[in-house]
């Protein structure tokens, strides 16, 4: 017998994997999220943080390990954790499932790799 629409469970932004930052996110982000430009400012803030984490990466690992400023700032994996916090909140915002976007992206590429382009 099939399930009417009625008897599956809600789902709850709480129950998914990213559930317990989102709980953090509605203290920090209370009031602004709905704003007109909370979502272009997320967007920014994305590309503030990875520009940031290059600079933090080639600090370390690149050409320019003679760059003072960029050593003293954070390190590329702090800075990884400031993108992946900016996205939670753009996704928020948007209303995105993360978790069934990550899923999309993840089979897409499963399916590129078992056919390659020639």
């Amino acid at each position: 017998m099939k399930k009417q629409a009625a008897d599956k469970p809600q789902r709850n932004k709480f129950m998914t994997p990213f559930g317990k930052y989102f709980r953090y996110l509605d203290k920090i982000d209370r009031g602004q999220r709905y704003s007109k430009e909370f979502g272009s400012i997320m967007i920014l803030s994305i590309l503030e943080e990875v520009g940031e984490m290059a600079r933090a990466y080639l600090a370390e690992h690149g050409r320019k390990k003679t760059n003072l400023a960029a050593q003293s700032d954070e390190s590329y994996e702090q800075e990884l954790g400031d993108i992946l916090l900016t996205i939670l909140r753009f996704a928020r915002v948007k209303k995105i499932d993360l978790n069934e976007r990550l899923m999309y992206s993840l089979k897409k590429i499963e399916k590129r790799r078992a056919a390659p382009k020639k």
